[in-house]
């Protein structure tokens, strides 16, 4: 199976290709203030995978090592998720809602995309 650095790094390469397209379409459509959420939501998923990619290291080397493991860091990713909804609500000018919260689960769809494309590869 891949370990998560290696499905951190495709996540990566998925965002930027995300943000090109969500800056195109920012650009180019009457739905700018969609594209921009989903852009912000995007980018405060990807740092909430990499908080939760950070603390699954930490969570492995406390358990080979016999320690006692304090939390995988759910307080933080939730405060983040609040931060990136409260930047769309305080500026809805610029920020759709709806699509930012969409845009915090785009990570995680791209983690379920991956395994799915992993597993049909390997079986």
């Amino acid at each position: 199976m891949l370990d998560l650095h290696h499905i951190f790094a495709m996540q990566k390469k998925a965002l930027f290709f995300l943000l090109a397209l969500c800056a195109l379409g920012w650009g180019f459509t009457a739905y700018s203030t969609v594209f921009a959420g989903i852009a912000v939501g995007a980018c405060f998923g990807t740092y909430n995978f990499w908080i939760l990619v950070r603390r699954m290291d930490k969570f492995d080397r406390s358990i080979s090592e016999g320690r006692k493991v304090v939390s995988l860091g759910s307080a933080l990713r939730f405060g983040s998720g609040i931060a990136a909804v409260a930047i769309a609500i305080t500026l809805p000018q610029y920020f759709h809602t709806i699509s930012t919260i969409i845009g915090l689960m785009i990570p995680y769809v791209f983690l379920v995309v991956g395994v799915i494309v992993y597993l049909i590869r390997n079986n």
